[in-house]
C-alpha cells in the first residue's frame, strides 16, 4: 500500500526533531519524491527546525525560496518551527529576525503561544532577559505601522505571557522595568497580561497600582478588564485596591461603569461593611454613568440597622432624603426592626411622624412593623394613627400579635392612673384596648 504525504510527514517529524538527522531527514524526502508526492508546508515545517536547530543556514535559505516557486503564501508553521529550531541551536538573533519578519508577513496572531514559551524558556536560560525587552520593543514599533488592534495578538502579550506561564511572574516584572528604563512606551499587550497574572494570584494591590502606571502612560484597559480586577479584588477583601480600580474607570471615562459599580457593592453588603459602602455611594452619587437606585441606599440602612449602628442608619437615611431618594417600604422597615432590636420605641415615634407627615405609602409589613413597635412602647396614640391607617388603605391587620405585644410590656397599666395624669393617652390607651378586644 502506498503511504501517503501525512504518513511521510510523521516519519519525517521524527528524523528532524527526535532524531536530529540531517541525512535520515533528506533521505525521507527523496523517497517523497520518488513516491510521487509532492511535499506540503508540514513537511517544510519540519525541515526549517532541523536546518534552524543544526545551523545550516544555506538549507534554510533554500527552503525559503523554494516554497517562494511552490506558491506556498501561508507560512505561519514555517516560521514557528524555524524559531524553535533557532532557539534550540541558542541562534537568538535568528530566532527574533524571523519573528520580525512573521509579523511583518501575518501578524502575532500567527506564531502561537506553545512558540512564546520556546523563545521566553530559551532566551531566560540564557541570560538574555534584556534581550527580551528589546525585541518587545521592536515588535511594537512593528505592530504600531500595522495597526494591530487586538491586545492579545501582540508579540509583547505573547512574551509576557509566556513569562507567566512558565511561572517567571518577576521576570516580566523585570522586562516591564527594562522597557522604562529604556524610556521605551510600553504597549497594552504587555501590561494585560501581568494584569492578567495579578487577578489570577488574587495581588490586588499590585495589580491597582499597575493599573496607575497604565492611566499614566495613556493607555486605556477596557471596561472588562476593569471588572476582572475588581471582581478579584473583592473576593480578596482588598477593598481600597477595588476603589482604586473604580476611581481610574472612572478617570479614564469609560462610559460603562455598572458592573463594577454592582461588584463593589455586592461584596461590600456581603462583608457586613456599611460604613465603606455609604462613603464609596457618596463618591460617585453625581455620576451619572453610575445608576443609583433606592435599593442602593437601602441595603447600606438595612447593614447599619443589623449591626445595631442606628446613629449611622439615621444620618444615611436623611442623607438619602436630601439627595432626593425617595425612602420607601424597606428603607423603614430595616429602620423599624432596627431600633425595636435596642428598645428604642421613641424613635419608632419620630419616625413614625416623619413619615406620617409625607404621606408616604404603605405596605402591610411596614404598618404592622409599626404598630407593633409603637404599642410595646407605649404609644397608644400613634398606634391608634396607625390602626386608622391600614383601616384606610384597607390592609388587614392582626390584633392577636399586638394583643400580645400589650400583655408583654403593659399587663399592669391601668386606665384610671392614666386619667389622673394625662386624659389623652387613657383616651388612646382605651380606644386601643377596644380595637384589640383587651376590654372583654
Amino acid at each position: 500500500m502506498k503511504p501517503d504525504v501525512a504518513s511521510c510527514n510523521a516519519v519525517l517529524d521524527a528524523c528532524c526533531r527526535d532524531l536530529g538527522s540531517v541525512p535520515d531527514a533528506e533521505r525521507v524526502m527523496e523517497i517523497v519524491a520518488g513516491l510521487g508526492l509532492a511535499p506540503d508546508a508540514d513537511s517544510f515545517a519540519s525541515l526549517a527546525y532541523l536546518y534552524a536547530a543544526r545551523g545550516v543556514e544555506t538549507r534554510v535559505l533554500e527552503l525559503d525560496l523554494l516554497m517562494d516557486a511552490l506558491g506556498f503564501g501561508e507560512r505561519s508553521g514555517f516560521y514557528r518551527s524555524l524559531i524553535c529550531g533557532y532557539v534550540k541551536n541558542r541562534n537568538f538573533g535568528s530566532a527574533a529576525s524571523v519573528l520580525l519578519r512573521a509579523i511583518k508577513d501575518s501578524g502575532c496572531g500567527s506564531i502561537g503561544d506553545e512558540t512564546y514559551v520556546e523563545i521566553v524558556k530559551g532566551f531566560i536560560e540564557d541570560g538574555r532577559l534584556k534581550d527580551l525587552a528589546g525585541l518587545i520593543i521592536e515588535t511594537q514599533e512593528l505592530e504600531s505601522e500595522k495597526q494591530m488592534g487586538v491586545v492579545e495578538n501582540s508579540a509583547g502579550f505573547g512574551i509576557i505571557n509566556a513569562c507567566i506561564v512558565l511561572g517567571y511572574l518577576d521576570k516580566a516584572h523585570s522586562i516591564l522595568d527594562e522597557m522604562n528604563a529604556r524610556g521605551a512606551s510600553v504597549g497594552l499587550g504587555v501590561y494585560s497580561s501581568i494584569l492578567k497574572a495579578y487577578c489570577k494570584e488574587q495581588q490586588t494591590a499590585e495589580a491597582a497600582q499597575l493599573v496607575s502606571e497604565i492611566g499614566a502612560a495613556g493607555l486605556k484597559l477596557d471596561p472588562a478588564s476593569y471588572d476582572a480586577l475588581i471582581d478579584a479584588s473583592m473576593s480578596a477583601q482588598d477593598f481600597q485596591s477595588a476603589f482604586s480600580l473604580f476611581r481610574e474607570m472612572r478617570e479614564a471615562r469609560l462610559p460603562e461603569l455598572k458592573m463594577s459599580y454592582l461588584t463593589i457593592m455586592t461584596g461590600l453588603t456581603e462583608n457586613h461593611r456599611p460604613e465603606l459602602m455609604s462613603s464609596f455611594l457618596d463618591s460617585v452619587v453625581d455620576d451619572p454613568r453610575v445608576e443609583i437606585a433606592t435599593h442602593d441606599w437601602n441595603s447600606i440602612i438595612h447593614a447599619f440597622c443589623k449591626a445595631g449602628r442606628m446613629d449611622d442608619a439615621r444620618r444615611t437615611y436623611r442623607r438619602m432624603v436630601f439627595l432626593r431618594f425617595e425612602p420607601n417600604c424597606q428603607t423603614y422597615l430595616s429602620m423599624i426592626n432596627g431600633y425595636v432590636a435596642l428598645d428604642k420605641y421613641f424613635s419608632v415615634l419620630i419616625l413614625w411622624t416623619d413619615v406620617r407627615k409625607k404621606g408616604c405609602e404603605f405596605d402591610h409589613d411596614v404598618l404592622d412593623a409599626f404598630l407593633y413597635a409603637l404599642v410595646k412602647g407605649g404609644f397608644f396614640d400613634a398606634a391608634m394613627q396607625v390602626v386608622e391607617k391600614a383601616q384606610e388603605l384597607k390592609i388587614f391587620v392582626d390584633k392577636w400579635r399586638h394583643k400580645q405585644a400589650f400583655m408583654e410590656k403593659h399587663k399592669k397599666l391601668k386606665v384610671a392612673k392614666l386619667r389622673k395624669r394625662n386624659f389623652r393617652k387613657m383616651e388612646a390607651l382605651v380606644a386601643f384596648k377596644n380595637w384589640a378586644g383587651l376590654n372583654a
